[in-house]
């Protein structure tokens, strides 16, 4: 079982940064995939980011299109916690963003099966 708690969250103007934050609990943290995920308005929720598990030094990230250069996924295993450094954002990363976590790196939600509550994230124009 693993609880996560997402942090970081505001409101930001256009083409300013946020570093989301998303701690874990239990002590396999580092085996797990980790993505991050958000949800607009009326929107389904959609991929942002994921880094891979394995407690090994190098790991795998990938990125949706739409973040690729502007956002960076990172974690810190002895702090059981996962980062989204957010840079250079729009209005249209405007959404509710969460946390996932599961033993399988995938880019689509329903592969994950820990989730958090999310964090609110504004960007105005």
């Amino acid at each position: 079982q693993v609880q996560l708690v997402e942090s970081g969250g505001g409101l930001v103007q256009a083409g300013g940064s946020l570093r989301l934050s998303c701690s874990a609990s239990g002590r396999t943290f580092s085996s797990y995939a980790m993505g991050w995920f958000r949800q607009a308005p009326g929107k389904e929720r959609e991929f942002v980011a994921v880094i891979t598990g394995g407690g090994g030094r190098l790991y795998y990230t990938d990125y949706a299109d739409s973040v690729k250069g502007r956002f960076t996924i990172s974690r810190d295993n002895a702090k059981n916690t996962v980062y989204l450094r957010m840079n250079s954002l729009k209005p249209e990363d405007t959404a509710v963003y969460y946390c996932a976590a599961d033993l399988v790196r995938g880019t689509k939600a329903s592969e994950y099966a820990y989730w958090g509550q999310g964090t609110h994230v504004t960007v105005s124009s």
